[in-house]
This record gives C-alpha cells, structure tokens and sequence, in this order.
C-alpha cells in the first residue's frame, strides 16, 4: 500500500497529514512548529504520524509541502544580506518606488524598508532599448568590479536587474554567468527569469525578494529532503505555489518567491474541493489558525486569482505600504488574527487584540510554555469554547488557571471580571476579522450576503458561525478534517506552472499569428517544468490570459482569453473578453475604441486530477471526546450555561441539531450558536444555518 503525506509549516501549529492510496483514508496530526529550525517539529510530527499509523517511510511515495517560512522571512527581515546589481544610473529604483504615499495625510509615514540598502547596490554598464535592441553593450568589466564590492561587503544574494530585460535577457544571462565563474558560492537572481514584465520597480522588487530567500530556500529544501531521506521517504518532493498548483522541488529552489503564499493557497484550494461536494458554488474561504486568519474568494468552484500582492504591509489594508511581488497567487486578504493573537490595552485604555502574535513559542499564556500574555487562545479556554484535556488531537494539555492569570490585568484596569474581558477579546477579533473580510470583498465587486462561509484552520469554526453573522452571511460550512484543511489541500491540488512575458502592443497592431507564437513559446517553457514535475501519462491543459487596458489607461486588468490556436476572429474575441471584464469590476465600459496587451499569460494546469478523501479515523488515533456536555459563557445573560458537546463522528447524515452546541474532532471545534440549526450532508460537510 502506497501513501501521499502533506505538510503544512503555519506560525503556530505544523499539520500533517497521510493520505492512502489504496483506499483514500486520510489521517492527520498536528505539532507545534519549532520556529528557530522548522524542519525539527515537521519530522517529528511526521515520524509521529507513520508510527501511529504503523506506516514505513518507504511506503509514502509522494510529499507535498507548503511553508510560511520564506514568507515570514520577508515580514520579520530575516533574510540573507542581499545585494543589487542595476543598469547605470537606475541604483536607486527600490528606494524611489513610484512616488506614491499610501496615506496622503500622514506626516509621519513610514514606507516598507528596502530589502537592499543602497551601500550594497550597485551599477553596471549596460543598456536595453524598450524594443529589446543594444543601445550600450554589456561591459563585463563593470559586472565584474560591482561583483567583487558585494561579496567583500558580505553579500550572499545578488539580484541583477537591467532595464528593459523582459525584452532582450541576454545582459542579464551574461552577468549571471560572470558572477557564477568569479564567485561560485554567490547566489544570482536575474529579473528576466524571476518576473519577465514591463514596470522597473516592481520587477525590481520581486527579483530582490527572490533573491533575499533565495538561500533560505535552497539550504531549507535541502535539508528537508535529506532528512526525510533519512527517516525512510525518499520519494520526490513537490512544493505547494502560491498560484495554488504544485511544481518541482528543484523548481521551488529557483524561484522561492514563488511560494510566499504557498499555505494560505493550500487552504483555498481545499475550500474550493469541499465547497464542490456539497454544491455549493459560492464561498468566503475563511481560515484562522495560531497566527493569522486568512480570506479568499472562491467563486464557482474556483479560486480567485491575482498576479501580483504585496508583501509585509507596513499598514495592513493600504495598498503600497508593502513590497511588490510579481507572481501568481490566490487573491487573498491576510489579517494578524489567530489564536495567539495577544490582548492588550492601548494609551487610552481602550481593549485592543493583534496583530502581535505569541506564536508558537512562547506561545498562548494556557500553553504554560513560558507565555504570560493574554491570547484569543486563552479567552476561548476561558469561556469553556475549547476543552482543555482534548485541544489539539489531545496532543497538548492546556490550563485554565494560566489564561485567568493572563487576562486577569486587563480585566483588573477595566474592572470587570475576567469571563467579561475574554468575551470582549472575542468580539473584537471577529469584528477585525468581518472588518477586513468586508472591504477585500466589495473590493472586488462582490456582495458577502451572497456568498457562504467555510471555515478552516484550527480557529475558524470557533469563530466562523460570528464572523458569518457580522457580515450578513446566513450559512456556514465546517468540512471534515477542518483543522488541517491546509494540508489535505495539498494533496488534492493539480500541478500547476504560470509563465508570462510583455508585450506592450495595441491589439489592432498585432496579428493573430504573432500572439499564437509568443502564447506557444510560453506553453513550451511551462511544458518543460511540467515534465519534471508530473508523473509519467499525466495530462494537463493550458490557460491563456492577458493583461489588458485601454489606450491611455495607467493599469490593467487580467482577462481571460480564448483557447489557441488563434485565427481571424480571436481580435473580437479578446476585446468582448475585455468589455465583460471592465464592466464587471467598474460597473461600465467607456467608449475607447482601442486596447493594449501588455502581459501575456499562460497557465499549465494537470488535468484528470481525481483523488477522493475518505476522512473516517484510522482507529488509532488517541483523541477521543471529553464529555457529553460543558459549561460555556453565554454572552447575553453573561453567566455560564451548560452546552451538549457531540464528536463530530458521532453525527448521522441528515441529523439536525438545535443550537447551541459544540461539535468537536481532533483537530477543530465548532461552535453552533443559539437558535441556529446544523447538519450533517452527504457529503460529509456539516452544514450551519444561522438564525
């Protein structure tokens, strides 16, 4: 018997999970992420898993991973000391960015700190004509010169970005090659490859971000597969893409800016799976772990996606107060709320939760690991939400006496009791989080009454069936397995590689021969990794997508165009594409006869991806239910009431049960609230239907 194993690395809690090839069974565990060498707690869960399941390594022959670790390494600059290498006289790119303030009226605003500072950037003389022709041939003398500074500064990464590179990359190939032959042990990221596009500071931006977890990755990945070669798997290791597809180890070593999102994607994708088996088109994908509450929108089935985003936002919902990245990604909004987010109390007194997180170590005040402030983690344990003997898979022991004694300052200052502070904690972090779920989707011309709340993550049915009610939402789904949804995504999402080049032409100047050509040269570069990363007698299928605008227009939109190969008609076609997309996002289309293409995109996408989960326990897992009911903080009366608590497992198709209620598994628990009604569907999924 052959099994898939994914692993999910989150701030707080590493999840895996096992799944059976033979039989589709899927088992889990969750242990507590090591934060100063995440692979440690990942082995150890995972050795954990197989020897509880009686499963040899040799037995897996297939690992999918996603990680935040890279992501993180942005946020917290932990990075390496990264250097830039840029066409003469455009060192200063990162620094000037586009001129932009994010708050206009903030005379004290602080923009995203460059990830290169300007003593580490230098210039080499070259240049790149817009049309991809040589106005100034490479000398490589000054590659060399500038190489030679960066290393003797300490530099370990270097990002080369020449002007106009998306054009013509054989400046940037050459200086590579320079670089690689003078200083073997320097790591080397070249924009043509990392973000091929049009627009010098953003291209910039995401070529010096590869390159500052560039080293990271590689030595991380590295070590990864070692060790798990050395516990008995040594079966290929397949990376999760922010895009929500898989792609090659190798592939992930290359380019590890593509995978900042790779965990958050994982959970959207599992989302949009088990929103399909219950036919349900339409759903907020709303995931809360330790760290942080994640939101993506999933409309028919499917992901929304962007292609680019912004990295660690020095203000968390203004756009360009974070970095610009350049890559494919799940369209989702993330928001410092999770179960270690910590409660405090501001200058004016005034009670305030996130986005600081007690992580993983020390971790929430209960964990009694060393953390003494007050966490959401906490409040819930206080209020009888959690039971402190089964939290976890059972895995860990909290106490009750610790999260009292944590919220107890905050609730001396505000002279109330401590059952009230917790309480208030909870309200406000759902209010953050329907706050920000609000604004992300009316951003994008959605209306969140139309749509349903699946909750994931080992917070989101604790806090789910409120966030839903605070933002009009009358249904909320909690599939099986809720608590490591993340991870079973993993093993459910197709290989998936996007490539993309810029075109820059007026649609009317451009044949429908010459498009056909440049789509097949990106279908032929994403074929080549494909190849690496699919098994053999896979199949896949190919997307096209441009990004378009209006003559005159600043920023485009994506659009989806029709399938290749193109002919006579295609024209018509892409502008139709165009008009139903603007009118969609801005509500009308203006009266411009013409529209550029300026990012061409191709999308390779496996196909015949059918794997079933069978999430019934294995028998051997240790967790089992506390008790048949416990007392839990009703807001209203502000006294404890007692509330019947029912395993999950123990609910039979089609039963309903009358809030309040908790339903608990190993790895989630699901509040139901007074007067609400949930049930269990035929596909598995519990189904809350909110008052």
């Amino acid at each position: 018997m052959t099994y898939s194993l994914g692993i999910d690395i989150g701030g707080t809690f590493t999840d895996i999970v096992l799944y059976s090839h033979k039989d589709a069974r899927v088992f889990s565990h969750k242990e507590l992420t090591t934060p100063d060498e995440p692979t440690t707690g990942a082995i150890r869960g995972i050795q954990t898993l197989l020897a509880r399941e009686q499963v040899r390594g040799e037995q897996v022959s297939r690992v999918v991973h996603a990680t935040t670790l890279f992501a993180n390494a942005l946020i917290e600059r932990r990075g390496v000391k990264t250097g830039l290498i840029a066409t003469e006289g455009f060192r200063d790119t990162l620094e000037m960015r586009r001129e932009f303030k994010y708050d206009l009226y903030d005379l004290f605003i602080e923009m995203p700190e460059t990830l290169v500072p300007r003593e580490v950037r230098m210039e080499a003389r070259e240049r790149v004509l817009a049309d991809g022709s040589v106005d100034t041939p490479l000398d490589e003398a000054s590659v060399r010169t500038a190489g030679a500074k960066l290393v003797a500064q300490g530099v370990e990464s270097v990002a080369i970005t020449f002007l106009h590179s998306y054009a013509n990359p054989s400046h940037e190939k050459r200086a590579r090659e320079i670089l690689k032959k003078d200083f073997p042990a320097l790591y080397v990221s070249i924009s043509s490859e990392v973000s091929p596009q049009i627009r010098e500071y953003e291209r910039t931006s995401t070529t010096a971000a590869n390159a500052y977890v560039l080293p990271i990755a590689d030595r991380y990945l590295e070590s990864l597969a070692e060790r798990l070669k050395i516990i008995g798997v040594g079966c290929p290791l397949l990376m999760m893409l922010s895009n929500g597809g898989l792609t090659n180890v190798s592939e992930a070593r290359r380019f590890p800016v593509q995978l900042l999102e790779s965990g958050p994607a994982a959970g959207a994708i599992a989302a949009a799976w088990f929103s399909k088996r219950s036919e349900i088109g339409n759903v907020l994908a709303f995931d809360m772990g330790g760290t942080t509450a994640k939101l993506a929108i999933v409309e028919d089935n499917k992901p929304l996606l962007a292609h680019t985003f912004e990295a660690a936002r020095e203000k968390r919902f203004a756009t360009g107060s974070g970095i610009p990245i350049n890559i494919a990604t799940v369209e989702l909004i993330e928001i410092g709320a999770g179960g270690g987010s910590i409660a405090r109390l501001d200058s004016m007194n005034l009670l305030k939760v996130g986005p600081k997180s007690a992580s993983s170590s020390p971790g929430p005040a209960c964990y009694e690991r060393g953390g003494t402030l007050p966490t959401v983690t906490d409040a819930n344990l206080l209020l009888g939400h959690l039971d402190s003997d089964t939290f976890a898979g059972g895995t860990m022991k909290l106490s009750v006496k610790a999260a009292r004694h944590a919220l107890n300052p905050i609730s001396g200052a505000l002279e109330t009791s401590a059952e009230k502070t917790a309480d208030g904690v909870l309200a406000i972090v759902n209010e953050n989080m329907a706050a920000a779920a609000r604004v992300h989707v009316a951003e994008r011309g959605f209306d969140a009454p139309r749509f349903s709340l699946l909750v994931t993550g080992g917070g989101g049915p604790l806090h789910g069936c409120d966030v839903a009610r605070r933002l009009g939402i009358k249904r909320v789904i909690c599939p099986p397995g809720a608590g490591v949804a993340s991870a079973l995504g993993l093993l459910i999402a197709p290989a998936r590689i996007d490539r993309s080049t810029t075109l820059a032409r007026r649609l009317s100047t451009v044949t429908a021969e010459s498009l056909e050509t440049q789509f097949e040269k990106l279908e032929a570069d994403a074929v080549e990794v494909m190849k690496d990363t699919l098994i053999d007698g896979a199949t896949y299928r190919f997307e096209r997508s441009a990004d378009i605008r209006f003559v005159g227009q600043g920023f485009e939109l994506n659009t989806k165009l029709p399938q290749g190969p193109f002919n006579e008609n295609t024209s018509k076609k892409i502008r139709d594409a165009f008009a139903t997309t603007y009118s969609r996002v801005f509500g009308q289309v203006p009266p411009v006869n013409d529209i550029e293409l300026m990012n061409l995109r191709v999308a390779a996408i496996e196909t015949g991806v059918d794997r079933p989960l069978n999430l019934t326990a294995s028998g051997r897992e240790s967790w089992k239910p506390n008790s048949q009911s416990r007392d839990v903080w009703h807001s209203t009366s502000e006294v404890f009431r007692n509330v019947r608590t029912i395993a999950r497992e123990a609910l039979k198709e089609g039963e309903r049960l009358l809030g309040p209620a908790i339903i608990e598994d190993s790895s989630s628990t699901l509040l139901i609230p007074p007067n609400s009604t949930a049930y269990c569907d035929s596909s598995g999924n519990l189904i809350v239907e909110l008052e």
